[in-house]
């Protein structure tokens, strides 16, 4: 690292820019979307598991900015060069290895680092996020941080984590080791409760004021309406979807009136295993690119698995460890199958709308073919009997 002005502000130092209000309280958070670990020596590489994974455990994003599917490939001139070159313009100096790691919204790479360790650089996708936005995620992951909760928050450069360089927004990330945790294991599940617990707590604290909130019309009824207004569906089933998702929105409807106020707080918002790393000093996070505002059950029920029974005992030992830092609303329960199905809506929307994106069809090549659409009709349908069950008991 070079002498110059620019390098990366102490970790205490962090912590009172937090609390004196600057523009770190414009919240923060390490995003690496979609990421799982990469073996035990880097921030992490995504899993695509098949078409019930892939619906699941990814990182979603509506396109609520507004992203032009006619223009150029978003990362067209993202070229090694380019990368090299906005890194050692803060103050490293690269030794030539640049390992790009499987993230489909951003674009993420692990860099080489004369005589020191590897970072992380993550370039966002144009378009996306605002700023604001983007540095309200980032003080997030820094108010975790401060708080000694185990979080890869970006590094700070002249009170700035949110960089830039030849057109392109980036941060940069200490990298972290780690694998997915073992969520078969009674003692990991108790841990990623008292984790989440201790996040949640942080998250109640204060609310967003940038990031967007999960709602049924952004997470519901936008997707819904951008699948069939684009000609997405075959033929044979748009009217079949159609009238499917709009049944749906009524129970998800009926889910949130039964589950009547709950309290909003700020979320993780992607709480799938493979944004969890885990080490023999337990769970960190490297994603909170989908930070938002939303119940403390969306970050808990992608924990879950299994049937009912299975879901209930699961969900038991982690409240054993959540409830020693936060109490939770067991009303919020009743929105456990709802927020699944929404989740599967918006997801494939999320697929349609970055399908002009290169990354998406090498990754997905089973979406958009009959058997995904038809697939996606029998799940669909499954949800549709799910939602009206009586919540899990705990």
């Amino acid at each position: 690292m070079s002498n110059r002005s620019d390098k990366p502000v102490p970790a205490d130092d962090i912590g009172n820019k937090i609390s004196s209000g600057n523009a770190f309280a414009n919240d923060h958070a390490a995003d690496f979307d979609e990421l799982e670990e990469h073996p035990e020596d880097s921030i992490g590489n995504i899993r695509v598991d098949g078409d019930t994974a892939g619906r699941l455990n990814s990182s979603e994003d509506s396109g609520e900015t507004g992203e032009d599917n006619t223009l150029p490939p978003p990362y067209a001139g993202l070229d090694p060069n380019t990368v090299i070159n906005a890194i050692e313009h803060y103050g490293y100096l690269c030794d030539g290895r640049l390992l790009a790691l499987n993230s489909y919204e951003n674009r993420v790479y692990q860099v080489g680092i004369d005589e020191q360790p590897p970072i992380i650089a993550k370039f966002y996708r144009p378009g996306r996020w605002s700023d604001a936005m983007i540095l309200e995620e980032h003080a997030f992951a820094l108010e975790l941080e401060a708080a000694e909760i185990p979080m890869v928050a970006p590094l700070v450069f002249d009170g700035r984590t949110l960089l830039e360089h030849a057109g392109f927004r980036f941060a940069l990330f200490p990298r972290r080791g780690g694998r997915t945790p073992e969520l078969d294991n009674d003692d990991t599940l108790e841990w990623l409760g008292r984790f989440l617990g201790r996040i949640h707590a942080v998250g109640a604290s204060r609310p967003f004021t940038d990031r967007l909130e999960l709602t049924i019309q952004r997470f519901g009824t936008e997707p819904r309406e951008y699948l069939l207004n684009n000609g997405w569906l075959p033929g044979h089933l748009e009217d079949v979807f159609a009238g499917l998702t709009e049944d749906l929105l009524k129970q998800i409807t009926n889910a949130y009136q039964r589950c009547g106020q709950y309290q909003r707080i700020r979320l993780h918002g992607d709480c799938h295993p493979s944004n969890i790393l885990w080490t023999d000093s337990g769970p960190h996070f490297v994603d909170l690119d989908d930070c938002q505002t939303g119940p403390a059950i969306q970050d808990l029920w992608m924990l879950l698995s299994g049937d009912r029974a299975e879901m209930s005992g699961q969900l038991s030992i982690i409240m054993e460890g959540y409830e020693q830092f936060r109490a939770f609303d067991p009303r919020e329960l009743h929105l456990l199958q709802a927020l699944r199905t929404l989740r599967m809506i918006h997801y494939t929307a999320w697929l349609a709308r970055r399908w002009h994106d290169p990354a998406f069809p090498m990754a997905f090549p089973w979406f958009n073919t009959m058997n995904y659409w038809e697939q996606q009709v029998l799940d669909l349908r499954e949800q549709a009997a799910l939602i009206d069950e009586a919540p899990l008991s705990v």
